[in-house]
C-alpha cells in the first residue's frame, strides 16, 4: 500500500514568545517494510535554521531556531510511502520468552535497532511492580514471544477504556492502569511497563494507523491523528514487531511507522522551549490517503 501523509500542527500562543527552540521529529525513520519517497518540512514562520540532529533511537529529529518574536506557528509535515508487510513466519520464527530474556541480556549490540536501551526505565516509563505482577500470568516463560505479547496486547484491548478525556500528555503511566482508562499513548507506555518490569524489550513506536471511514459515510479530511504501538524485540530473526492495543492489532500494511524510542518523550512530534510568559493553543490536522493497493 502507497500512502500520501499531510500533519500539519498550527501553534498559536497569547502574546509574543522569542528565541524559540522547537524539535520536530515527523519525519518517518528508515523501517523494515517501508520505502519513503520524498519528505517536505514546511514551517511558518520562516526558521533561521532548520538543523537535522541525529539520536540514539529510531528517529529523525530536525531542530528549528527562531529568533524574532512570534504569536504563531504553522509546522507542516508532507510525505509518501510505501508499506509492504515482511513476509516472515512469526510462530515458526519465534524464540519463547524465556529465551528473549536471556539473548537480550547478553546482547552487547548498542545500534540503535538493539534490544539492550528498551530493558530499562526511561524518561516517562519506569518499571513497576503493580503492573509487573498484572501481567505476570500473560508472559508463560515457555510460551512464544508473539503469543505472550497478543495476549498482553488483547488484555489492555479488553480491560481498558478508551477515554480521550482521562489522562493528559503527562500523566502517569501507573495512574492510567489504575484507572483503566486513557488513549493509545497511555496503552502503549503501560504495555511497553509491563514487558520491561518482566525482562523482555519493549519499545514506544509513533506512526499513523489507515483509518476507514464508517460505510455510507464520506471520509473526513484532517480527521486523522497520530497513533502509538509497541514494538517487542523477537530475536535475531525476527526483530522488532509492532503491538498495537488500542486496536488489538499486529501492526502491519496500515500503521505507518515515524519512529521509536523508549518512550513518547524520545519520539514526540513536536517539542521545544521559548522565552515568555504566554498561553498557548494547539491544533492538529492529519491525513493518511491510501493512493495505491
Amino acid at each position: 500500500m502507497i500512502y500520501q501523509v499531510r500533519h500539519v500542527t498550527d501553534i498559536r500562543y497569547a502574546g509574543a514568545v522569542r528565541l524559540a527552540r522547537f524539535n520536530v521529529r515527523l519525519e518517518p525513520s528508515a523501517w523494515p517494510g517501508q520505502r519513503l519517497f520524498g519528505y517536505q518540512l514546511q514551517v511558518s514562520p520562516r526558521p533561521v535554521s532548520i538543523i537535522r540532529v541525529d539520536g540514539p533511537y529510531v528517529v529523525n529529529s530536525a531542530r528549528l531556531l527562531l529568533s524574532a518574536p512570534i504569536s504563531s506557528l504553522k509546522i507542516g509535515s508532507c510525505f509518501s510511502v510505501e508499506v509492504t508487510p515482511q513476509a516472515l513466519d512469526l510462530q515458526a520464527l519465534c524464540p519463547t520468552v524465556a529465551e528473549i530474556r536471556k539473548a537480550a541480556r547478553s546482547n552487547r549490540d548498542l545500534s540503535a535497532f538493539a534490544p539492550s536501551p528498551y530493558l530499562f526505565n526511561s524518561a516517562i516509563v519506569q518499571m513497576d511492580p503493580e503492573i509487573g505482577q498484572w501481567a505476570r500470568p500473560y508472559l508463560h516463560d515457555s510460551g512464544s514471544v508473539i503469543d505472550a505479547g497478543r495476549a498482553l496486547m488483547r488484555a489492555i484491548y479488553t480491560q481498558f477504556v478508551y477515554d480521550s478525556d482521562a489522562t493528559k500528555t503527562d500523566t502517569p503511566t501507573l495512574e492510567a492502569f489504575r484507572n483503566r482508562r486513557g488513549v493509545c499513548q497511555d496503552f502503549a507506555h503501560i504495555m511497553v511497563c509491563a514487558l520491561r518490569t518482566n525482562g523482555i524489550p519493549a519499545a514506544y513506536i509513533s506512526g499513523y494507523l489507515r483509518t476507514i471511514p464508517p460505510q455510507g459515510r464520506e471520509r473526513l479530511v484532517g480527521c486523522d491523528a497520530m497513533h502509538a504501538w509497541v514494538g517487542i524485540w523477537c530475536g535475531e530473526q525476527l526483530g522488532w514487531v509492532g503491538f498495537d492495543p488500542t486496536n488489538d492489532l499486529i501492526a502491519k500494511e496500515d500503521h505507518i511507522t515515524i519512529a521509536m524510542g523508549r518512550d513518547y518523550a524520545d519520539v514526540a512530534p513536536v517539542d521545544g522551549v521559548f522565552h515568555g510568559n504566554a498561553g498557548q493553543s494547539l491544533r492538529v490536522m492529519v491525513d493518511v490517503l491510501p493512493i495505491e493497493a
